[in-house]
């Protein structure tokens, strides 16, 4: 059975990837997003499938490179503990580093450009383009900034 690792921050862009819990059972797989209190109730459903990163935000820029570097650390831990074959993502920030992290240990990467964009990249989506294995765009609109995207449709 494939390992896959699910990783999103909180907040829509985890509310897209669960979306695909149809998905879960058919692989071994772990999540993991960022700890919040909303999230919390995360961990009795999905039980020891779940692991959290310390959340950070952009808008606090004196404690975000700290709590970037730390969830780097952190990532590779759980990278290491888990070692998937692919990891999906739909975003952003505290997926970038476990997105370079299967690249350099050989898993695959599957990026899924987030469903508030029509018209302009995401950051995220604009570094992990150029890595992702496959990259996935949720509108035709999208075809234009992501050239070799595939449009996959609607998570929703």
């Amino acid at each position: 059975m494939k390992r896959v690792l699910f990783i999103s921050s909180t907040g829509g862009h985890l509310a897209e990837m669960l979306q695909l819990k149809d998905m879960f059972s058919k692989y071994d797989y772990k999540i993991i997003t960022e700890k919040t209190s909303t999230n919390l109730k995360l961990k009795k459903q999905y039980k020891n499938r779940i692991n959290y990163l310390i959340y950070g935000t952009k808008d606090h820029m004196l404690s975000y490179p700290f709590k970037l570097l730390a969830n780097c650390f952190k990532s590779l831990y759980f990278y290491l503990k888990f070692h998937p074959d692919y990891v999906i993502t739909t975003g952003a920030h505290t997926a970038g580093p476990m997105c370079c992290l299967a690249k350099i240990f050989g898993s695959r990467v599957i990026y899924i450009e987030t469903f508030a964009n029509l018209n302009t990249k995401t950051i995220t989506g604009t570094l992990l383009y150029f890595i992702a294995d496959k990259f996935i765009v949720q509108w035709e609109s999208m075809k234009k900034l992501y050239p070799n995207s595939e449009v996959g449709g609607w998570i929703y």
